[in-house]
């Protein structure tokens, strides 16, 4: 049964247990990442927009994660990519800097770290993809050191540049794990940035580049992999498929794979190597009633509303759509959960629909990119009259001046 909404734009009641209090608020956002803050700047743009939103979300600090690829290859500055949160949430949400770790959607609330009771009377999750650095042996302890990188958190970006530049030769190894991870084709952007950094330093010759993936091939749409494929072979980077990285020993420099057909193990040596990590849902959110048999937030993925809860929505990393988990994805979805929202805070049928749309700028090179643009059924679904199969300088200067532009002015205000 869905609640009414309600008129005051926040309630609290004493705690149950003694121990919190209860907080009630029309539209509860769980997670201040990309997408929350595009729903929320979207539910309450404009003077007619008179919805009670609130965002729960811990975080001090919001991060431009698709520039970390460019971070990683010294072709943006790390800083540009963060922001205070506070900067970033919109001027009518309501801010509760709180953790979520319980959902009790058959009683409209959830709980969270410091014991609040938040009611609600319609729920959006979108509280991004857990790292799970501890799922490789050896990798969070030597991460940033003996040759080991990463991309995938601010803290450790710097280290892939600081790896790349100053390598001298040997074996330089980027893996891609099985697992769902943040934007498909990032493992190999920065595999290919590496290449060119070292042809321009005059050391390619010196080096050996293996692109090590769980995955069976380079991309999962026709049209862009074969472009890849030409790309790997043009460059001389060597590919092995469904193999899963599973330890690195810092002492000896050798990263142990596992062969995803067979269940053997070898070792590659290596003189540097890049961790894209396991990726999966949340913690709280898998164990919650709101997953799927995966872990995911279960909902319809053209209405983006929960198979079973129907005041739930769910969009972004964290939810269960069968796309890629990339920010130009949340921004096609976030006016599929806006509209059906409020259509069905009014009474009315859910006719907004999302047709899987997501994109993947794939940086083949400084000055060098695929823009990859498709939707559920592995079909181009492209924004420009070119073909966006070849590597453009163009599509380069969209990724490294424009995109951001887009993301801080744009989406994260509602605009687009």
């Amino acid at each position: 049964m869905i609640s009414k909404p309600v008129k005051n734009h926040q309630r609290d009641e004493p705690a149950m247990n003694g121990s919190g209090r209860v907080i009630h608020h029309q539209v509860v956002i769980v997670g201040g990442g990309t997408a929350g803050i595009t729903v929320a700047s979207k539910l309450t743009r404009g003077w007619s927009n008179q919805l009670d939103v609130a965002i729960v979300d811990p975080s001090d600090s919001h991060y431009y994660q698709p520039a970390w690829t460019l971070v990683g290859g010294g072709a943006f500055r790390m800083e540009k990519t963060r922001r205070d949160e506070a900067s970033v949430i919109p001027r009518k949400a309501k801010w509760i800097r709180d953790a979520v770790i319980k959902f009790e959607p058959q009683h409209n609330q959830l709980i969270t770290r410091d014991g609040k009771t938040i009611k609600y009377d319609y729920l959006v999750v979108c509280a991004g993809i857990q790292i799970n650095w501890d799922n490789v042996k050896g990798l969070k302890e030597n991460l940033g050191q003996a040759g080991v990188c990463s991309n995938y958190s601010f803290e450790s970006v710097g280290s892939t540049w600081d790896n790349i530049s100053h390598f001298e030769g040997g074996t330089a190894i980027f893996t891609q794990p099985v697992t769902g991870i943040k934007c498909g084709g990032a493992p190999q952007k920065i595999c290919y940035l590496a290449d060119d950094y070292f042809r321009q330093q005059g050391i390619r010759d010196q080096c050996r580049i293996i692109f090590i993936s769980g995955t069976g091939s380079l991309f999962a749409v026709e049209k862009y992999r074969k472009v890849l494929e030409q790309v790997v072979k043009r460059k001389g980077i060597e590919t092995r498929f469904n193999q899963s990285l599973v330890a690195i020993s810092a002492d000896t420099k050798e990263a142990i794979f596992r062969d995803l057909e067979t269940g053997e193990e070898s070792s590659v040596k290596y003189d540097m190597i890049h961790v894209t990590p396991p990726m999966g849902p949340p913690t709280f959110i898998a164990e919650s009633s709101l997953a799927d048999e995966n872990g995911w937030v279960d909902v319809n993925k053209n209405t983006l509303q929960h198979v079973r809860f129907p005041n739930v929505f769910a969009l972004g990393d964290s939810s269960n759509l069968p796309t890629s988990k990339t920010a130009a994805a949340i921004r096609k979805q976030a006016p599929t959960v806006v509209q059906n929202l409020k259509s069905l805070i009014a009474g009315k049928p859910l006719t907004a629909t999302y047709n899987g749309y997501t994109s993947c700028p794939l940086v083949t090179g400084y000055g060098k990119l695929v823009l990859a643009e498709f939707d559920y059924d592995k079909n181009p679904d492209e924004t420009f009259p070119i073909n966006q199969a070849q590597e453009r300088w163009s599509m380069w200067l969209l990724k490294k001046y424009l995109l951001p532009v887009l993301y801080w002015r744009g989406m994260l205000k509602g605009r687009v």
